[in-house]
């Protein structure tokens, strides 16, 4: 809401501070400053031009928040911050350098804007956006959708895992091959070992006081597939990795996969496998 009794640089100031230090121009206008009252704060350096219509003010040092206030502000109405940099505003990443990913609704080709990545969406409705410290962004659920197409498995899995730890997002919202049953992964890991001609595993065997999900036993080798929906959480990811240095004392190599580098990755999969599975045992049978 914008004063227009008051002093403009005052309401300016008390303007951007509600928006992370940021104005735009029809804003500026709102408190009856002309064009050429902005252009000359502008040389006077009292504003700072931004992006076409959105200028910071006092200093163009803005913090992460900032940038991506500007971003929207700068692609008007129905524009959102998505993506890596709608990720680091929930927590879920550091805050990054570069462009800030902003998406806006339709199909049609990206605008050009220096500073801002521009991605366009059939799908993105106001129910999948929210206003978060005044930035309106896509929601946790949406963001990690987006996020996946968009950056490395090792990246993505450690945003879902602060999204959890932060209670953005439950277990039971993540979806595709988190929402495989164990019998299922069982299944289509045997199913792979055949195909890439490997040695056939114990399942579900006793080792110790763990059962484990596959296990070559004269090779003392583990291995655990693991999906979000079963193991996605801070203390299950805890409970894992403690069992996995019991077993390691224990003498058993374990190595962890995630379905999707079974599916995606096969032959880097299959050939650290058949390089352990070949190999003799240094250690006598327990």
């Amino acid at each position: 809401m914008v004063d227009k009794g008051a002093n403009p640089d005052r309401a300016i100031a008390r303007l951007a501070r509600s928006q992370h230090g940021v104005v735009t121009a029809a804003q500026l206008q709102a408190v009856e400053l002309s064009r050429e009252a902005i252009a000359k704060r502008v040389e006077a350096g009292r504003l700072h031009r931004l992006h076409r219509g959105v200028y910071a003010v006092g200093h163009s040092k803005l913090t992460f928040e900032g940038r991506c206030m500007a971003a929207v502000l700068a692609l008007g109405e129905g524009a959102v911050v998505s993506h890596r940099s709608a990720a680091a505003l929930w927590g879920m990443l550091k805050p990054h350098t570069g462009p800030i990913h902003v998406t806006v609704q339709g199909d049609g080709g990206r605008r050009k804007r220096h500073g801002i990545t521009v991605h366009r969406s059939s799908t993105l409705i106001a129910g999948l956006s929210l206003l978060r410290d005044g930035i309106r962004l896509t929601k946790a659920g949406r963001t990690l959708r987006d996020l996946h197409r968009a950056v490395s498995e090792e990246t993505y899995r450690g945003a879902v895992r602060c999204a959890l730890d932060l209670k953005l997002i439950s277990s039971s919202d993540l979806r595709s091959e988190d929402d495989l049953t164990r019998s299922e992964l069982e299944r289509l890991f045997l199913a792979f070992c055949r195909r890439h001609r490997l040695p056939q595993p114990e399942v579900n065997a006793r080792v110790g006081p763990h059962e484990v999900d596959f296990l070559w036993r004269n090779r003392r080798l583990i291995v655990e597939v693991d999906g979000f929906r079963h193991h996605g959480d801070r203390s299950a990811f805890e409970r894992d990795r403690a069992k996995d240095a019991h077993l390691q004392r224990l003498g058993f190599r374990v190595l962890r996969f995630t379905w999707r580098q079974i599916r995606g990755t096969p032959a880097i999969v299959a050939r650290t496998l058949r390089a352990l599975v070949g190999q003799e045992s240094l250690t006598p049978n327990l």
